[in-house]
């Protein structure tokens, strides 16, 4: 039914401006009586055996939804009926930005991806703790932070922190956005000793938050799709050294290779990261490498290019733990996260 009728309805209209529709309707539906019970019934599967327990937290089951899509920790409450394991809110920035300029969200319909260059657009840190208050824990949820566009270097971790300190109680674990292709000031982020300094300011910071009342908070790190072995290998010897929890592969793409997408079409498009199906073999091929080479030393959640079950299964025979969708989620509808569930079941 989704891909029949309502996909294309909402295909015909700009990308952005139907996020914030459908957000508007689902939170419309909800307020209906019985209705969240319907969507419950519909797309949830509740059994144990779906239970995964990482870094000291129980995901009811293991997929997800990645960061980008409730930047504001809007619609969490209501995701958590549609049957996810776990929802990442965010990209959160310490303050509100407006991101880059419009139109930066592209559908590339014949290769079921999507290029975005949002530029961390967020209504900023206190938005987000406030929406976080309403959380009805029904699901858990991950904190994806980052930096502001306008801060410059020696600010970096600042922003970080300001985030970590600001999400501590409301979130139950945090992801370092430091791949994000689409902020224009990146410097040092990729830089390996930088990103030590950046994890150890954090984990001092984890660990004087920490109290009875709220646990110390599993930090992970989401990383590049387009690294190279070096860089990976880099990757491995920064989670050994620093003992964060774990690594999320991966975040969207720069490399434009092998689009069905004509060359005209990519120049009108401009710079971006891609997600979706064109990322789904370099994702997998970085769990597997970091999994692979690290003999399974550190957890890992795959996203990239899941779009049926298939897609996660091959995720986690390559060595992830958990998964996340996103673009999938837009392209194949809701009962994605019922059919990979299903698939792991069995």
């Amino acid at each position: 039914m989704y891909k029949l009728f309502i996909r294309p309805i909402l295909f015909a209209f700009d990308p952005e401006k139907i996020h914030y529709f459908t957000f508007s309707l689902v939170k419309f539906l909800h307020k209906i009586p019985f209705v969240p019970t319907i969507i419950r019934g519909m797309y949830q599967i509740n059994d144990k055996k779906l239970e995964r327990n990482l870094f000291g937290l129980t995901f009811k089951n293991p997929v997800g939804l990645a960061a980008g899509f409730d930047k504001n920790a809007v619609i969490y409450n209501e995701l958590a009926n549609f049957g996810f394991g776990f929802v990442e809110i965010g990209t959160v920035t310490p303050k509100g930005q407006v991101g880059n300029p419009k139109k930066r969200l592209f559908r590339l319909k014949d290769d079921q991806g999507i290029i975005n260059r949002m530029g961390f657009n967020n209504e900023g840190l206190t938005t987000a703790i406030e929406q976080l208050k309403k959380n009805k824990g029904k699901i858990l949820i991950g904190g994806n932070i980052g930096k502001n566009t306008a801060t410059s270097p020696e600010g970096y971790t600042a922003d970080y922190l300001d985030c970590f300190k600001g999400l501590h109680q409301y979130v139950d674990y945090f992801v370092l956005n430091v791949s994000c292709p689409n902020v224009g000031s990146h410097a040092k982020l990729d830089d390996v000793d930088y990103l030590k300094e950046l994890i150890t300011e954090v984990q001092k910071l984890n660990e004087e938050l920490t109290t009875e009342q709220t646990p110390k908070r599993p930090i992970l790190l989401k990383i590049a799709p387009d690294l190279n072995h070096q860089q990976l290998d880099e990757i491995i010897a920064l989670v050994s050294e620093t003992k964060i929890e774990g690594v999320i592969a991966s975040n969207t793409s720069v490399n434009r290779e092998g689009l069905k997408a004509s060359k005209e079409r990519l120049e009108e498009i401009g710079n971006g990261g891609l997600s979706g199906q064109p990322v789904k073999d370099r994702s997998t091929a970085v769990i597997k490498y970091l999994s692979e080479k690290s003999n399974k030393a550190f957890p890992i959640i795959g996203v990239g290019g899941i779009h049926s079950a298939s897609d996660a299964l091959e995720k986690v025979a390559a060595g992830a733990d958990l998964v996340q969708i996103y673009t999938g989620f837009i392209y194949e509808g809701p009962r994605l996260i019922k059919k990979i569930n299903k698939a792991l079941l069995n």
